[in-house]
């Protein structure tokens, strides 16, 4: 790849006309805000096409521009397939949930009312963390994207883009609140989808063979049945990206802002497949790249691929893709924790309580995005920020949704297989060069482990996470129902 394709204020200027044009648009459009529950979830009206949009737009953030084309080149078709289904899953489930909650509180805002009614204080303290833990890496990650792309299309350092993006969203998003999150997300989804579409036709027309027998040709065991990557990547993302999105409030604050449950349904059919599809087609782009070029780095397959022909629109356009993607999601995750803090803040500390709620929330924004910042300007690995944090909230979703139709599953034993799904998924967790883990390699010498472990321990740790609460609570309800 070329060092530069676009100069720093080129990139810079077109980022701010983006954002001054997201801004203006969500000002136009908004409303006043009578009370904080509006602020979180608007006024309870949303119809399918705003809330189609709103959910895919904050679905596919910057993330897909790296995630799938990634694991594509070492993960195979499966990868591909397991992170299409993985995005699109939680859309599914919220389905049969969804619904369900909405008449269980019909004037709810958020998951954690449920967890506490069901489980108690200790479980939604637990929940609340984990969940803005997620949130926050979430957003790191993000910001670390748009921020990484402008650095690889003009050597733009990290910080300004960081620094830039979030000012951007905030300029907004703190005073509109979810309903302005919405509004903008119409806007974005379209510019996403149409640059989307545009890249099929760009992409598959310039090949000199058709995609798929190229990949066959050069590539065959990405699409072997025997490769084992293949199953153990696919399952490893459709668990972690399925489990994580089932906890993002975001979701959730549009789940309670449907007109009913009717274009809830309709919504969500219609975003999962969107999302499906999207992610699909951007992880086959990395199919076709390492085909081209087995050699690529895997983070840089999108845009070896993309940006090879060195044309000056294709750049602005994918730079235009990046900052819709980035800023459609970073508005959800700041209203998602903002939201939370309002909701549920005053169980951590009951500092966050009180009439100024909302301004107290506004303060920790400004915190968590100074954090964003500073950890973003670091360049960490983007896929391994979500798998990390998509691991803490894998060890809890048995506990809290199995725990939906099961009463009898008490507050001791939601806490003890959180806890014990939670400190075995890490023990498996890999170190960022995936060779070792905490257990596999540092407790234990490898030689102690079977190849088959050692070398799928991202698997083994989702695996793990996920089975060990399931275990828990089976034998715990086998064994009540035999006394």
């Amino acid at each position: 790849m070329k060092d530069i394709y676009l100069s720093t204020q080129t990139t810079i200027i077109i980022t701010l006309v983006v954002g001054v044009f997201f801004i203006t648009l969500g000002y136009i459009n908004l409303k006043k805000i009578s009370d904080n529950k509006s602020h979180i979830i608007g006024d309870r009206n949303e119809s399918i096409f705003s809330l189609t949009t709103s959910l895919s737009a904050s679905a596919l953030g910057a993330w897909i521009l790296f995630g799938p084309a990634s694991a594509a080149t070492w993960g195979g078709i499966g990868a591909v397939i397991g992170y299409a289904i993985g995005t699109a899953a939680p859309m599914l489930f919220l389905l049969n949930f969804g619904p369900k909650i909405r008449r269980e509180f019909p004037y709810g805002v958020s998951l954690t009312e449920f967890v506490k009614r069901r489980f108690g204080t200790r479980i939604l303290k637990i929940i609340l963390i984990l969940i803005l833990f997620y949130l926050t890496i979430f957003l790191i990650a993000e910001v670390t994207a748009i921020a990484f792309l402008l650095n690889l299309i003009s050597k733009t350092p990290l910080w300004v883009t960081s620094g830039l993006t979030l000012i951007i969203c905030l300029l907004y998003i703190l005073r509109g609140g979810f309903k302005l999150s919405i509004i903008t997300d119409k806007y974005q989804f379209i510019i996403i989808l149409s640059i989307i579409l545009f890249s099929i036709f760009l992409i598959l027309g310039n090949l000199e063979i058709n995609s798929y027998e190229l990949i066959k040709k050069n590539s065959a065991k990405l699409l072997s049945k025997n490769y084992i990557p293949n199953y153990t990547a696919g399952l490893t993302f459709f668990i972690a990206v399925a489990a994580t999105n089932l906890f993002h409030q975001g979701n959730w604050q549009r789940v309670f802002a449907a007109k009913n449950n009717f274009i809830l349904k309709k919504s969500l059919i219609y975003s999962s497949i969107i999302s499906f599809f999207v992610v699909l087609w951007m992880g086959y782009i990395g199919l076709i790249s390492f085909s081209l070029d087995p050699k690529i780095k895997p983070d840089l397959a999108l845009f070896e691929i993309i940006l090879s022909n060195d044309n000056f629109l294709i750049i602005v356009l994918i730079l235009i893709l990046a900052l819709a993607l980035t800023l459609s999601t970073i508005d959800t995750l700041i209203n998602a924790v903002s939201s939370l803090i309002i909701i549920d803040g005053k169980e951590i500390n009951k500092f966050l309580s009180g009439r100024d709620i909302k301004g107290k929330s506004n303060k920790l924004i400004l915190l968590l995005c100074v954090i964003v910042f500073i950890f973003a300007s670091k360049g960490y690995s983007i896929l391994y920020l979500f798998l990390f944090a998509d691991l803490l909230c894998c060890a809890a979703v048995v506990t809290i949704f199995y725990g939906f139709f099961k009463k009898k599953i008490n507050t001791r034993l939601s806490l003890i297989s959180i806890i014990l799904g939670l400190s075995s998924g890490l023990l498996f967790f890999p170190s960022q060069n995936f060779q070792s883990s905490l257990l596999v390699g540092n407790i234990m010498s490898v030689d102690y482990f079977s190849p088959i472990i050692s070398s799928n321990l991202l698997f083994i740790s989702f695996f793990v996470a996920l089975i060990v609460p399931l275990g828990i609570i089976t034998t715990y309800s086998l064994r009540n129902s035999l006394r």
